[in-house]
């Protein structure tokens, strides 16, 4: 007969395999809800391309770095997935991108846009846009934003439940950790180099898509979701690496990637002041516009 799988007692490792867990499924679903985000559109200039392209640069040497120091195997392919996962959304950037230019060029040379008719047209546009901010402004746009919210708050929560049912079934499967023990510990200098470029090109990835916000005023274009997986996938990994060893030479050896994780988490939090900023400014500049509107008509 078998035996019983041990109980599973709340420790510290426990812990660290639980939030490790949780980081990885939050690092696996990432990308999904900006390439979403950019079909949804057929756009991608929300988002900035040095940043895409820094991203997957990071992603690169992450792989590189990760490999020679010896991290976890997990971690190593979970790299190679962000690298791919890079590759996709930097493709799907330039598509869009040279599409939506091509249309614009076409605009501008065509024969039958004099400017006069640009002018109506734009005149139109504007009607057309006061319409769209008086229904903005209808009982139903509360709802709509609860419905948002609700539908977030769920799939971070499905996300969570994935990660701590995974962590769940390996440890009741016996499957062991690979983490390697501090007396095994290896500190690898090219390793280490790789992992301070990793998570210097993760920092300065940040700040070109924080300049784009600022210049346009806006975060329109960008999934808030992408963000905040990318920033609960930091909070948890930091978590798993403190919580399962906080000795001196345990640090040192992952130093690069808490530095990349805990620096990215706190330009996140810029990030998400850009969207709450940004979007209370739009939001006014909709009720000032159906204000004007109305006082003409």
């Amino acid at each position: 007969m078998f035996a019983p799988p041990p109980p599973i007692t709340l420790d510290a490792a426990a812990i660290s395999g639980i939030t490790g867990s949780i980081s990885i499924a939050c690092w696996i679903i990432v990308f999904t809800p900006q390439l979403y985000e950019n079909f949804r559109r057929q756009n991608a200039d929300g988002l900035s391309m040095t940043f895409v392209v820094l991203w997957l640069a990071g992603d690169i040497f992450n792989v590189i770095g990760a490999t020679l120091q010896g991290v976890l195997p997990t971690m190593v392919i979970l790299a190679v997935y962000y690298t791919l996962a890079d590759i996709i959304l930097l493709i799907q950037c330039l598509v869009y991108n040279k599409r939506n230019n091509q249309k614009i060029d076409a605009s501008h040379l065509s024969p039958a846009t004099p400017l006069l008719e640009t002018t109506t047209s734009v005149g139109d546009d504007y009607d057309t846009i006061s319409v769209d901010s008086d229904s903005l402004l209808t009982p139903s746009q509360p709802v709509a934003q609860w419905k948002s919210y609700l539908y977030n708050f769920i799939l971070v929560i499905a996300v969570f439940l994935a990660g701590i049912i995974g962590w769940y079934f390996s440890v009741k499967n016996g499957i062991p950790d690979e983490r390697t023990p501090e007396e095994d510990l290896i500190l690898d200098p090219l390793g280490q180099t790789f992992g301070w470029l990793c998570a210097f090109l993760y920092l300065g990835s940040r700040l070109p898509q924080i300049l784009l916000n600022f210049k346009r005023q806006s975060c329109e274009g960008i999934s808030f979701l992408f963000f905040l997986f990318a920033c609960l996938g930091n909070l948890t990994y930091v978590v798993s690496i403190l919580a399962w060893d906080s000795s001196p030479k345990y640090l040192l050896v992952n130093s690069s990637w808490l530095a990349g994780s805990v620096g990215t988490l706190g330009l996140d939090f810029l990030i998400f002041c850009q969207f709450w900023i940004y979007n209370g400014i739009n939001d006014e500049s909709s009720i000032s516009e159906s204000s004007c509107s109305e006082d003409e008509t």
